[in-house]
């Protein structure tokens, strides 16, 4: 096998965690000790927010009007497209009941969270359609109570196609507030009174880490760090395209990987003469993070075969994973780890980001190996429940009392011999011999 990094990146994800988790920690401290103080505090800091944390509905009715009509028509078409998505992964899940061979009535209820808490970031871009994403999504679940926070933008009050999008999208409880201090207020359900049961949304490291530590006291979608891109490309792939690509998602951020897989050696190097012709026709801020991204986390792996590109990819297990190769069909059947596909050239990682339907909140950092992206089953909870007779319940206390003695476990065998006792009085079972003390 011949593998051969053209460009090898300089920098890994971990690069500037530590001191995230130390930021992160520190001040998720301080907000459960302190709770809102904490929270309008770090506002003020981080943000320059004094105003109102909780959006009201006259506040929405009033910024309407900042949104232009083909604004609204835009963010309604991304809402039906990834509710529409949604709402088909809903129904690709059922509740059933059956009758097992012992006679006890077994089933499994689709049960959705309460509280969702969706985060829509707004730093140095506007993300509409994380809200959409996030949002929708939950909805479609049937969440009860969505809530959406998202960062004063620049300054001043969140921005208006962000709060326009989450109102579209559905969310019931919207809030002006961002980085770790609206993942903690969600968690704790400050401002509220309605702790979230589960937390979504993409974020910078300071969110990601948050959401990371907080994992158990609530659920979370994904381990997510900088967005990612890989593209696999053969000789028949467009370097342009490619090359494009590769720089629409370096804009994301500094640290924002993207790599290149291939088995054709030419598209390689005149992919790796564009990708920075084009990165300095971008305007800022996205000139200077993409660049940077390139610069530190960029990679070209060459290989020999197709099947040696198959387990590289796997290997990076890309959040986003592009195919510009011959034989689709072929990729498509053999490639096991990414967080969301997509197939030949006439679709681009974009349009999962903005609008097409599948949901763009996707694992990064290696874990598509074991995870996928944000759906509606991420805000579901499959639960299992049981009924039985007097009959189904004889033979079932037969077996628990004797495997529990044989585990050790007298008090789980008694729970047994009570039931028989009670619904078969006079019976004697072979119940096995009763826990001695040690």
């Amino acid at each position: 096998m011949a593998i051969t990094y053209l460009k090898k990146a300089s920098k890994t994800p971990e690069t500037e965690s530590a001191h995230a988790q130390q930021v992160v920690s520190e001040m998720l401290a301080r907000i459960e000790t302190e709770g809102e103080a904490a929270v309008r505090d770090y506002a003020h800091k981080l943000d320059k927010w004094q105003g109102p944390i909780l959006v009201t509905p006259e506040d929405m009715e009033a910024r309407e009007s900042e949104v232009p009509a083909q604004v609204k028509e835009d963010i309604a078409f991304a809402v039906e497209q990834v509710r529409t998505f949604a709402l088909a992964q809903r129904d690709s899940v059922r509740d059933f009941q059956m009758t097992m061979p012992s006679g006890l009535v077994t089933g499994q209820k689709w049960v959705p969270c309460n509280v969702a808490g969706c985060y829509v970031p707004t730093g140095r871009y506007a993300h509409i359609a994380s809200a959409v994403m996030s949002v929708a999504t939950a909805k479609a679940a049937g969440v009860g109570t969505v809530i959406a926070c998202s960062t004063p933008f620049r300054g001043g009050a969140m921005h208006p196609y962000v709060l326009y999008a989450m109102r579209a999208a559905g969310a019931d409880i919207i809030m002006t507030l961002g980085g770790v201090q609206a993942i903690a207020t969600m968690a704790y359900g400050l401002f509220t009174d309605k702790p979230a049961d589960v937390i979504v949304g993409p974020g910078n490291k300071f969110v990601a880490e948050a959401k990371r530590t907080l994992f158990g006291k609530v659920g979370i979608d994904v381990f997510a760090g900088p967005s990612e891109i890989g593209i696999l490309a053969d000789k028949t792939a467009d370097a342009e395209i490619v090359a494009v690509d590769l720089v629409g998602q370096a804009e994301h951020g500094h640290e924002s990987p993207a790599w290149l897989f291939t088995d054709d050696r030419a598209l390689a190097e005149k992919v790796m003469a564009r990708v920075p012709e084009l990165i300095a026709t971008l305007p800022e801020p996205a000139r200077e993070a993409a660049d940077a991204a390139w610069r530190d986390y960029g990679e070209v792996v060459l290989c020999d075969t197709r099947e040696e590109l198959v387990q590289v990819s796997d290997e990076y297990a890309s959040e986003h994973l592009e195919v510009h190769c011959a034989d689709l069909d072929w990729w498509m059947a053999n490639l096991t780890n990414y967080g969301s596909l997509f197939v030949g050239e006439e679709t681009t990682v974009a349009y999962g980001d903005k609008c097409s339907g599948p949901n763009h909140i996707l694992p990064t950092k290696y874990a598509a190996r074991y995870s996928a992206g944000l759906s509606v089953h991420k805000f579901l909870k499959p639960l299992t429940w049981q009924q039985a007779d007097h009959e189904a319940s004889k033979e079932l206390a037969i077996r628990t009392a004797r495997i529990s003695r044989l585990e050790g476990m007298e008090a789980h065998a008694r729970t047994a011999d009570v039931r028989l006792a009670k619904y078969y009085p006079g019976h004697n079972f072979d119940l096995g011999a009763p826990v001695e003390s040690v």
